[in-house]
Parts: structure tokens; C-alpha cells; sequence
């Protein structure tokens, strides 16, 4: 999968050191999707269970052990993942994910 941005990931923590934490994982989950052949939400859940489908292609990815979440759009057609959020869990709950 191509991913646009990995810079919207690193600007996550380099802004905010307490969140440094984020960095490990979510480069693993970058790595992994980079690496990823995703042509439907099927293919998602299959290689992460407790992601969470939304509608119109956006999926909710529980990052660190459920401390935060990724939020992403994906152009199956095409293969490529838009990261559209991370922050912890009561950020995500002040954002409306399927419009972010």
C-alpha cells in the first residue's frame, strides 16, 4: 500500500513528547500496511481484528496497546492509505472520524 503521510505520524509525537510513547508502534503498524495488499475492508480485518470498519473506506486502528487511534481513508481501487488522525482515545472522541 502506498501511505500518505508518515509525516503526519512523526509530527504526532515530535509535537507533543508526551506521546512519545506512539512512535514504536505506529511505525510498526506503517511498515506493516506499507507492506500490505489491501483490496477490500475483508482484507483489513483479516490482518487486524479489532479494527474498526467504517463507512466510505475509513477504518479505526487501535495503536499501542489501545492507547490511541489511527484513523485512516483507503482508496482500495487504488491502494493507498490516507492517515487522517492519530491522537489518544479522548481526542478520537472529540472528532467525528467520518469526516476528518
Amino acid at each position: 500500500m502506498r501511505i500518505i503521510a508518515l509525516s503526519s505520524l512523526r509530527t504526532f509525537w515530535a509535537r507533543n513528547p508526551q506521546y512519545a510513547d506512539a512512535a514504536g508502534p505506529a511505525l510498526a503498524w506503517y511498515r506493516h500496511a506499507l507492506a500490505a495488499d489491501w483490496s477490500s475492508p475483508a482484507d483489513v480485518k483479516r490482518e487486524f481484528a479489532n479494527a474498526s470498519i467504517l463507512k466510505n473506506g475509513r477504518v479505526v486502528f487501535n495503536i499501542a496497546g489501545n492507547k490511541y487511534r489511527l484513523v485512516v481513508w483507503i482508496n482500495f481501487g487504488y491502494r493507498v492509505v490516507y492517515i487522517r488522525f492519530i491522537g489518544t482515545h479522548a481526542q478520537y472522541d472529540e472528532i467525528d472520524a467520518q469526516t476528518i
